[in-house]
């Protein structure tokens, strides 16, 4: 099982360790909940160097990653980030991502643990039609880079602390090279996969140490704390964030998954499975991804059914759990496009009982 270059710290701190993706990760620390309300309220540091990074470079580098990927890369300048998915060109999702603009001939592919392997195949086989050559102009950084989340209402105020450069006053979805820590050259993103606001730093693995002691250091008065996986999900379940392997994988189409709006279809841009994404955006899909909250008192998990009033089914959970700043349950799952608007009253199924909940407009927290 792979180490990242912060697992003495988390076993240091007494978390609670698991498997994930390959790797020895922390699942909890000090409670799910509360490490929750600390990423909501005040801020948190997830250890998410099990994440892959892929180098694209090169003349051809633009036209690559506009045909494998979904959302329109054209639209990105230098310090911008997008989140986008690769088709599998059945219809399907292989990944979903963030693609970093370094340059007009360098971007970064962010994707997601569990993928790299299988991403990593899916980019070396697209890659062939371009001439690209392995460990050429398509890198596989994942085992060399070393990734912290510092998420949360104060967290860009902690980090300005370690930063040589002003960083509070970028944009959503950002990124600039910075010195922090004392680490040339970081790349500093306004990304997150929580909702409450901060950054993501990225650095080689012998320099993780290093930050990391940096920014719990400078946090103290803030009041960090070490976050572990298990809050990581809750908080993006309430931000109706897609889960890769839960609410989206090889068999749901973007457009059924609610992300048309990283499927851009332009006249210039030519990428995989556009006529058929095209095709189901115009003549619609036969389930939709929603979310819902329950009316009666229950948590949805993943799997369970979802049914109408009469008990028949509809459709299935993606992904389920109570929320910790609603203290009601909420879900996201597949169903028949007829009971996928906003306020429309269906059951969950939970060993034979039909269970009260109704579809939610998201994000469940609005904060």
């Amino acid at each position: 099982m792979k180490t990242t270059a912060f697992t003495n710290f988390h076993i240091e701190l007494g978390a609670r360790m698991v498997p994930f993706a390959g790797y020895n990760m922390p699942v909890e620390y000090f409670g799910i909940n509360e490490e929750h309300a600390t990423v909501r309220e005040k801020v948190g540091v997830f250890d998410v160097s099990h994440m892959g990074e892929v180098w694209v470079k090169g003349p051809k580098a633009f036209d690559f990653v506009q045909y494998i990927t979904s959302n329109d890369v054209a639209a990105l300048f230098d310090g911008k980030v997008q989140y986008s998915c690769f088709p599998n060109g059945k219809g399907g999702i292989v990944d979903d991502l963030l693609v970093y603009r370094i340059d007009a001939e360098t971007y970064l592919l962010v994707i997601n643990a569990a993928n790299i392997e299988k991403d990593w195949n899916w980019i070396v086989e697209q890659g062939k039609a371009f001439g690209f050559t392995p460990g050429k102009e398509i890198y596989n950084a994942s085992d060399e880079i070393c990734q912290l989340a510092i998420q949360g209402p104060l967290a860009m105020q902690v980090v300005q602390k370690i930063t040589e450069e002003t960083i509070t006053d970028m944009e959503y979805y950002t990124f600039r090279k910075v010195n922090v820590a004392g680490i040339k050259n970081a790349i500093l993103s306004t990304t997150g996969y929580t909702g409450a606001g901060g950054c993501e730093i990225y650095v080689a693995n012998e320099d993780g140490e290093k930050l990391w002691k940096a920014i719990f250091e400078a946090g103290k008065e803030e009041g960090i704390r070490a976050i572990g996986l298990g809050a990581r999900d809750t908080l993006r379940l309430e931000m109706g964030f897609c889960l890769y392997g839960n609410d989206i994988n090889d068999t749901t189409s973007p457009i059924e998954a609610g992300l048309g709006w990283i499927t851009k279809f332009t006249d210039e841009k030519n990428f995989i499975d556009k006529e058929l994404l095209l095709k189901q955006k115009k003549e619609g899909v036969s389930r939709k991804l929603v979310g819902f909250e329950m009316i009666d008192r229950g948590i949805p998990r993943q799997h369970y059914d979802l049914c109408d009033a009469e008990g028949n089914v509809i459709g299935e959970v993606t992904s389920g759990t109570m929320s910790p700043m609603l203290k009601i349950g909420i879900g996201m799952g597949y169903v028949k496009p007829e009971f996928a608007k906003v306020g429309t009253e269906i059951c969950l199924s939970v060993r034979g009982k039909l269970l009260k909940a109704k579809v939610a407009k998201l994000p469940f927290y609005k904060g």
